[in-house]
């Protein structure tokens, strides 16, 4: 597949991300290319997958690819963008899907970590969740993968301040569940991998399934759902969301106005 590189070793799937030239930014081609791949693996029914990026990189992914957020006056995440198509593909995936961290995460694709099932990073991982430098108004679905996994206030911290989280942090708030030295990386990735693939396949299918449907059951009111999507409009309608967009292609600081 173009963006992406894609084997089998021992009944384990592996995608790397292999457009390092755009720093693995989850453009919809690549997007495509990974849901492509998810869905070889599913037919194949390979029990355990592995997302990484190429030996060596300094950025794993740098997120949503900005040139393609929509303009003023639509959603830049609605149900069918490429990001969202994405997530959705991995929890919906039939076995655990390992995010194998080397070099640091940003935005969009820090969302993609925390829905990955489980993580194991070295030292060189940084965690960056950067809508608030964007002026995007992020998504009930994607605030919910990090108040599932981190306790609320680390998730505040990092939407509040958009700042990277080491990856010894990491590994004491949540985001990851090992941290490993650079050269074990993948040895300890595969060898985790492998011992999941000794256990009930069946098994952990229903239970990913199970943890996947009781992830999401926190009841919302109509009107407040209303509410929450109007707030969002307010923020993806301003000034502020098009001088984000505007700034970065431009190479420089956006300036907020808060309007």
């Amino acid at each position: 597949m173009g963006l992406v590189q894609t084997e089998i070793l021992d009944k384990v799937g592996i995608i790397t991300l292999d457009n390092t030239k755009k720093l693995n930014a989850l453009s919809e081609q690549l997007v495509d290319d990974i849901i492509g791949a998810l869905d070889c693996f599913q037919e194949q029914k390979i029990p355990v997958v592995i997302l990484r990026a190429p030996d060596g990189v300094r950025v794993w992914s740098a997120g949503h690819d900005v040139k393609e957020l929509p303009p003023k006056m639509r959603d830049p995440l609605s149900y069918y963008d490429s990001l969202e198509r994405l997530l959705r593909a991995v929890e919906q995936y039939l076995g655990p899907v390992i995010a194998m961290v080397h070099g640091s995460v940003w935005g969009g694709a820090c969302d993609l970590i925390m829905t990955c099932d489980i993580v194991i990073a070295d030292e060189t991982a940084k965690f960056a969740m950067t809508p608030a430098k964007m002026g995007v108004p992020y998504n009930l679905t994607g605030i919910l993968h990090f108040m599932n996994r981190l306790p609320i206030n680390i998730a505040k911290e990092m939407f509040f301040t958009a700042d990277p989280v080491s990856a010894e942090r990491a590994l004491q708030v949540g985001i990851i569940n090992h941290l490993v030295p650079e050269k074990e990386l993948l040895s300890f990735t595969l060898d985790l991998a492998a011992t999941i693939n000794t256990r009930s396949l069946l098994s952990i299918e229903v239970i990913k399934e199970q943890f996947r449907i009781l992830s999401k059951a926190f009841p919302i009111s109509p009107a407040d759902f209303e509410r929450v999507q109007g707030l969002r409009r307010k923020v993806y309608d301003s000034h502020d969301y098009e001088e984000a967009i505007t700034a970065f292609l431009e190479k420089r600081p956006a300036h907020f106005k808060g309007e």
